[in-house]
C-alpha cells in the first residue's frame, strides 16, 4: 500500500507514496498522478547532487498574504505523532504518521526541481545554471486542491520558509502542468500552522510569477 523508495541525493531521502490514498484522491489530478509515480522509478538523482537547493533560499518574496492558524488539522496530527518522540527522529515520525494516518496525504519527501529554461532569471535568482531542487515534506490534496506542506519544528522562527514552500508549488506546477492557482502551501510545528496561496506571491516588485515562467 505504502511505496518506499529511497533517493540517494546527496544524502538519503526516503520517498514515499500511499498508493491507495493516491489512486483515490487524485481523480482529476492525473498529472500529478503520473508525475508521482514517475520519479518513483525515474527520478533524475544527477539534478539532486549539486546546484541550489529550495530550502537553502534566503530572499523573501513581494506580495505576500501569510494566514497564522492556531490549532489547524496539521498541527494537531504533528502533536499526536510526535508523542514520545525524540528531536533526531521528529521529522521522520511526523511524516509516516501523516501518510500512515491522514486520510488526505498522499506522499512524502516527493522529488521535485526546475531547470534554467524553464524559469526566466533563473541565474538571477539562484546564482547558478544548475537546476534547483527540493523535497516536499508531506503532500496532501482537500478538494482537489494540492497542499505542500513543510514541517518546521519552531515554525514561529522561519524566516524564509514561505520563499522555499512557494518554490516547491512552483516546481510541481511546472512538472506537472497543474496550474498554481490550485495549489495551496503551509510550513507547520505542533501549535501553529502558516499558510498562503502562491499564485499570489510575487518574487520582485516588479514581476509577478506569469511573468517568469517561459
Amino acid at each position: 500500500m505504502i511505496r518506499h523508495v529511497p533517493l540517494k541525493h546527496g544524502w538519503y531521502y526516503f520517498y514515499r507514496i500511499h498508493e491507495k490514498k493516491r489512486d483515490l484522491l487524485l481523480d482529476g489530478l492525473g498529472n500529478l498522478k503520473n508525475y508521482l509515480d514517475f520519479v518513483s522509478v525515474d527520478c533524475p538523482n544527477e539534478y539532486f547532487m549539486a546546484g541550489p537547493r529550495s530550502s537553502s533560499l534566503t530572499f523573501k518574496l513581494n506580495n505576500t498574504k501569510i494566514v497564522e492558524v492556531l490549532g489547524h488539522e496539521v498541527s494537531n496530527l504533528a502533536r499526536e505523532a510526535l508523542v514520545g518522540s525524540t528531536k533526531k527522529d521528529a521529522h521522520t515520525k511526523v511524516e509516516l504518521f501523516f501518510l500512515e494516518k491522514d486520510q488526505n496525504t498522499v506522499a512524502v519527501e516527493v522529488p521535485i526541481w526546475i531547470k534554467k529554461e524553464e524559469l526566466e532569471d533563473f541565474h538571477a535568482l539562484f546564482k547558478s545554471d544548475l537546476p534547483l531542487t527540493g523535497h516536499i515534506d508531506i503532500l496532501r490534496v482537500e478538494d482537489n486542491k494540492v497542499w505542500v506542506w513543510d514541517f518546521k519544528p519552531k515554525a514561529k522562527e522561519e524566516k524564509y520558509a514561505q520563499t522555499q514552500l512557494f518554490f516547491y508549488a512552483l516546481m510541481l506546477s511546472i512538472r506537472t502542468g497543474i496550474s498554481l492557482e490550485n495549489f495551496r502551501c503551509g510550513y507547520f510545528d505542533s501549535e501553529i500552522a502558516y499558510v498562503f496561496k502562491p499564485d499570489i506571491c510575487a518574487i520582485s516588485k516588479n514581476k509577478t510569477i506569469s511573468n517568469y515562467i517561459e
